[in-house]
């Protein structure tokens, strides 16, 4: 497996993949064309494994804090470490852009996205209450603060 730069290619590939992963909360092809407009602010990375992409990440980084947008892996590819080393880079990008700190918003009953930030270091610091509709979930705000020997 490797990571590269998100390319426009790849947008139809991640907007099935929202649908599958996330329904509700899907984030269209129109939506990924305008995230990868956004550049330089917004860095995507993804993850290819037999020229399939099978993770992706990214970042909005505005001043000295990084906010991670999404980190997401493909169901068939979940539980194979992709999310941790997408995650990662995450870390470095925000590291080397300057970044003091990274921030990110889950949802409280996604488990497996939870206990990935807190290994990757994330600390829950407010709640969104009733962030995610529908469906009335809260959203935690978690935070990582890079180390100076990150940066």
């Amino acid at each position: 497996m490797t990571l590269r730069e998100l390319e426009w290619t790849d947008l139809a590939t991640l907007a099935a993949m929202e649908r599958e992963l996330f329904a509700d909360d899907a984030w269209s092809e129109q939506t990924w064309w305008a995230e990868l407009a956004g550049r330089p602010r917004r860095d995507y990375v993804v993850a290819v494994a037999d020229g399939d992409v099978v993770g992706y990440a990214g970042l909005d980084v505005s001043g000295d804090v990084a906010d991670v947008m999404t980190v997401a892996t493909a169901p068939t590819q979940q539980r194979k470490g992709i999310g941790r080393l997408l995650l990662d880079d995450l870390v470095h990008r925000a590291a080397f852009r300057g970044c003091e700190a990274l921030i990110l918003e889950v949802r409280a009953d996604n488990d497996a996205a939870r206990n990935l930030y807190e290994r990757g270091g994330f600390e829950v610091i407010s709640v969104r209450r009733r962030y995610y509709q529908p469906g009335d979930v809260d959203a935690l705000v978690m935070r990582r603060l890079l180390t100076e020997g990150e940066r």
